[in-house]
């Protein structure tokens, strides 16, 4: 079975190199929404996440990636067999890499004449589940926030040294980045209250 990734960003930058050299590399490509639409615009092959799971998005996009074919993939321990019996049993392929960057709340709040509603239409559910997931299993899994990250990562791919030192270092920035991410949604919303 070919390893996969799955990419679901809402900064674009440097998103079709990345896909390719992972592409190059033998990985299978699982993406969602907009990312899926600009992967298929550079003619790259993509399993939508809807057609991985067989649920469609629902309620406006707030719900796309949350899913057992999704998370299941992400959090199995490759070493732990009664992990492996259960992606067998639901036929769900292991996830490899998980490419993430999060909706662009501290951007959309930066406006001080942001609406309320659409300040919390911009709180990203999906990518930090996706993201804490990888990063808790970066035994097995490499999780990537930042456009700055790909040019290493594929270097560090192309040069077989995705070891567990490497993906220890991108879990580390990934839960720097959901913290940053969850500290700048609680302070907004705490000077909301004090308005």
């Amino acid at each position: 079975m070919a390893p996969t990734a799955l990419l679901s960003v809402s900064n674009k930058d440097g998103l079709v190199p990345l896909a390719e050299g992972l592409l190059a590399a033998g990985y299978q490509l699982i993406s969602s929404g907009g990312t899926a639409a600009a992967l298929a615009a550079a003619g790259l092959p993509v399993t939508k996440v809807a057609d991985h799971t067989g649920a469609p998005e629902i309620l406006g996009g707030r719900v796309k990636t949350l899913h057992p074919r999704i998370h299941g993939g992400i959090l199995a321990r490759r070493s732990e067999a009664s992990h492996q019996a259960d992606l067998a049993a639901q036929a769900i392929p292991p996830i490899d890499v998980v490419v993430v960057n999060l909706y662009p709340f501290k951007e959309t709040v930066a406006d001080p004449e942001v609406a309320f509603d659409t300040a919390i239409d911009n709180i990203d559910i999906g990518g930090p589940a996706m993201v804490r997931a990888a990063a808790k299993n970066h035994a097995d899994v490499a999780v990537l926030t930042s456009p700055d990250q790909y040019a290493d990562f594929l270097v560090a791919l192309r040069e077989d040294r995705l070891d567990s030192a490497f993906r220890r270092q991108l879990a580390l920035a990934a839960f720097e980045h959901t913290a940053s991410y969850d500290a700048a949604i609680s302070g907004w919303l705490a000077a909301q209250l004090a308005v």
